[in-house]
Formats: C-alpha cells, sequence, structure tokens
C-alpha cells in the first residue's frame, strides 16, 4: 500500500504500505502481504486508498474476526497518521490493481502573497495570481486517450506511456484556493503533479492554453512544465465495479 512511497531502493524508507502490513499480521497472526490499489510518492496523501490481504481458510473459518473489530483492531497498531476506515470481505480472487478501473486525484495550491499555515502540509504555495479560466482550457487538452510521455518521470518502468485520463477540471472554490482535479484509469510516475505544474504555469501565463496539446504531442518531458511538490497531492477515491470494494475505498491516509 504505497500512498507514501518514494525510492523503492532504500529498504529504510518509512511505507504506508509497511505499517499497514506489521499492523495486520501483529492482528491476524500470519504472514499475509497487503497490496494496495494505488502507489504514490513519499509525502503525497490517501484519502481514499484500498488495500487487500488473504488469510488462511483456517484463520478466516475459525478465527477471522467481524469485519468491524478488525478495523479497530488493526487501528490500534497504526501510527496517528494512518487509519483504516472500513474492512470488507471480499472474494477470494479480488485484485486491488487490476480490479480498478479508475481513480482520481485532487492538487491543491494556495495561491496568495501569504504562506499558507493550517494546511501547509496539504498545498502547494503559488506566490503569483493565476487565470484559472486560461488553467481549465489547457486542462480540456489532457481529457482523453494519449501517450503521455511528456508527463512522465525518467524512469517510469513502464512498458507503455499511454494512458486515459477522464476528466481533469480546475476549480477556485475560495479565493486562495485552486483546485486541480484528474481521474483517469491509470497514471505515470509524477504524471499527476506533472500535470498540476504545466496548467499553473499556464495560469502564470509562461504557457497558452493551446501549447498544452502540442507538449502531449512531442512527448518531450523537457516541453510540460515542473514537477510540483508531492504534499499538494491527495489520491482521493479510487473505484471499482460490483460490490467488492466502495468508491471511498477502505483506507484513509494521510502522510
Amino acid at each position: 500500500m504505497a500512498a507514501a512511497e518514494g525510492d523503492h531502493s532504500r529498504a529504510q524508507l518509512r511505507t504506508v504500505q509497511d505499517v499497514v502490513q506489521r499492523a495486520v499480521r501483529e492482528v491476524i497472526r500470519e504472514p499475509v502481504i497487503v497490496v494496495g490499489a494505488s502507489r504514490t510518492d513519499s509525502g503525497v496523501h490517501a484519502r481514499a486508498q484500498t488495500a487487500a490481504f488473504t488469510v488462511s481458510d483456517e484463520r478466516r473459518e475459525n478465527h477471522g474476526p467481524p469485519d468491524e473489530r478488525l478495523a479497530m483492531a488493526i487501528n490500534s497498531r497504526l501510527p496517528e497518521d494512518v487509519l483504516v476506515t472500513e474492512c470488507r470481505r471480499v472474494r477470494d480472487d479480488f485484485d486491488p490493481i487490476k480490479d480498478c478501473v479508475a481513480k482520481g486525484y485532487r492538487y491543491s495550491l494556495h495561491v496568495s502573497r501569504d504562506r499558507p499555515l493550517w494546511e501547509r502540509k496539504y498545498v502547494h504555495h503559488v506566490w503569483t495570481e493565476l487565470d484559472c479560466d486560461a488553467m481549465q482550457a489547457g486542462a480540456e487538452a489532457i481529457v482523453g486517450t494519449h501517450d503521455f510521455a511528456a508527463f512522465a518521470a525518467a524512469g517510469h518502468g513502464r512498458e507503455t506511456t499511454v494512458r486515459t485520463v477522464l476528466a481533469c477540471r480546475v476549480t477556485r472554490p475560495v479565493r486562495e484556493k485552486v483546485l486541480i482535479d484528474v481521474s483517469g484509469t491509470g497514471f505515470l510516475w509524477n504524471m499527476v503533479r506533472i500535470i498540476a505544474g504545466t496548467l499553473v504555469e499556464v495560469g502564470r501565463g509562461r504557457l497558452r492554453a493551446e501549447e498544452v496539446a502540442g507538449i502531449i504531442a512531442s512527448r518531450d518531458r523537457r516541453n510540460a512544465g515542473p514537477t510540483l511538490p508531492a504534499q499538494g497531492l491527495c489520491l482521493e477515491w479510487v473505484h471499482y465495479d460490483g460490490d467488492d470494494a466502495s468508491r471511498l475505498g477502505a483506507f484513509g491516509v494521510t502522510l
């Protein structure tokens, strides 16, 4: 489970998957593997991660606690920045990664000359004013099935950089906050943070909205905007067909 994963080569790095897995093992008393629906970089938050693990038939039939008690037991062993919001029994072949049909991220910007105080761990501070109408015009070019090589970090490790973005929307609920919501069937490493960085460049006037389509077509990372910091990004929801997992997932995580 990876709402806060970074360099996988550094075994000492603290990850959400590791702390949840250790808590589950203490409760279940079996060497289970916890698999999350979405891997996120260190510092990225997750409001609704979904993860799954499998226990032995003997444990499930004779000793498995009811779902509500299981959630409480796991939470009692978790640190204060990770919380299980629901436990639910699913079919034996449920796969939180392969069975996921869509997921949604939100990137939050604090737009003001004054730095954020209460939300400083959950937003990216932008000092200059942003043109949200221009940002939305640029966001419309993101929607669809494209080769997003220009929006992927080097070393992403994927066989293909073609992805489908279902929606990309820029809103401003209050004067000092701009939200970039992106949903899709799957994302590349740093893809949403690079999309957000590109749209911020549009909002600042450093790029034109009509240039975004050309950036995608170029497949060149150098043409897109910067990768914005991790703390402004949050995995908001993970969606599955059927009843195996709710739209809000099973874990609420903030790191």
